[in-house]
């Protein structure tokens, strides 16, 4: 048997997907640029991605930007958001506890003469939003806050963060990283006070390498692609029809039947959490288990060191992740686990299990199971 629980790193392109991507690679092939039919047909493909995405969003077609995945929508939010607004100040604002494709760019601006504020979590790894009110200031242009984090599953309170921004900062854009979150809530830019909103489709079951960023119409982001002027001169190369297509496609599937999928994710975690503290020694990182989002859980093994009881996971098929998939090779700490007060040690021993609305009861059992045969054994050997 085979369980994989590595859902937040990527996801099992859903059959539909994979059809429409074969599809549109195959025999709607056309570049929608082009003129004659065949272009068009591509175009279509393009053209409807957008209004099904931007009817789950409540917000325009116009709104939707489409990227090479989240990496580049959080990219191109942050710089892209600050250099076109550059005259109206010079602070800006995250947390602790961001992806390094927020991280980085936010570094990146650092260097260039930005004035950086990073906002503490408590141990949950919530964003505090006293220290957020405090940090907001006349001259702040952008605030970017991940809406769930992608290693603990904690959900950050986007509409109170909103609300702040707007009223004590009027200049500042919002930005969000919701590349954890959408699939899993229904989100609302307009509603929530969001100016940028960043989506990946590897994170839904569609392809790897495309995305999107919702740009409400009001604001102004500097373009950080140029060359070819397609996307209305937003991000210039031809767009990738077959990726679009296929997270038109995804992104429908996942918001069907939504409600009993989210049901059935936190039914999954329950279970695993139930199976979990049976094997002792264990803490269940983040928000409790029904606040948390319904797909991500972090737990430390006390004891046993994280890339060791990974490893030996998967000679059962069983697929787990030591962390961020970004970063998991890296030797650094996590910053996320760091910041809501783990210890070093701690930090070694903590693994990330996700899941999707795919899994069953079966596998989690059995993912129990290969749990309850490792850990004293792993214990025991790091004991000697």
């Amino acid at each position: 048997m085979e369980a994989y629980f590595d859902n937040s790193a990527t996801t099992r392109c859903f059959d539909e997907v994979k059809d429409i991507v074969c599809k549109t690679m195959t025999e709607d092939f056309g570049n929608p640029s082009a003129m004659h039919k065949k272009g068009m047909e591509a175009e279509n493909y393009v053209r409807r991605s957008a209004q099904t995405l931007a009817k789950l969003l409540k917000v325009n077609e116009k709104e939707i930007l489409f990227s090479s995945g989240g990496t580049e929508s959080d990219n191109l939010a942050i710089i892209g958001g600050v250099e076109a607004n550059k005259r109206m100040g010079n602070h800006i604002i995250t947390t602790a506890v961001e992806h390094a494709a927020v991280a980085q760019p936010f570094a990146y601006l650092k260097e260039q003469g930005y004035e950086v504020t990073i906002l503490p979590v408590d141990h949950q790894g919530v964003v505090k939003l006293d220290a957020l009110e405090a940090a907001l200031r006349p001259d702040t242009i952008l605030v970017s806050v991940m809406y769930v984090n992608n290693e603990v599953g904690a959900v950050m309170p986007v509409e109170e963060i909103g609300k702040l921004v707007h009223e004590k900062s009027p200049k500042a854009l919002f930005h969000v990283d919701a590349i954890q979150a959408f699939g899993k809530y229904r989100i609302y830019p307009k509603k929530l006070g969001i100016d940028l909103l960043s989506v990946s489709s590897h994170k839904i079951h569609g392809p790897k390498g495309v995305g999107f960023l919702y740009i409400n119409e009001k604001v102004r982001v500097q373009p950080q692609i140029l060359g070819g002027g397609q996307q209305n001169g937003m991000r210039s190369g031809t767009d990738n029809v077959p990726g679009i297509a296929g997270l038109g496609v995804a992104a429908d599937m996942v918001y069907t039947d939504f409600d009993k999928k989210i049901q059935h994710l936190y039914a999954l975690k329950e279970r695993m959490a139930e199976g979990l503290s049976k094997l002792g020694d264990i803490t269940v990182n983040g928000m409790p288990l029904m606040e948390g989002a319904p797909h991500i859980m972090s737990v430390t093994f006390h004891g046993v060191r994280s890339e060791v009881l990974l490893h030996t996971l998967e000679e059962f098929g069983v697929y787990i992740s030591a962390g961020s998939a970004c970063s998991s090779h890296k030797r650094k700490p996590s910053a996320t686990l760091t910041a809501i007060g783990l210890s070093r040690a701690d930090v070694e021993s903590t693994v990330r299990i996700s899941f999707c609305e795919e899994n069953t009861f079966e596998e989690v059992d059995y993912c129990l199971e290969a749990l309850g045969k490792t850990i004293p054994m792993l214990r025991r050997y790091a004991r000697r």
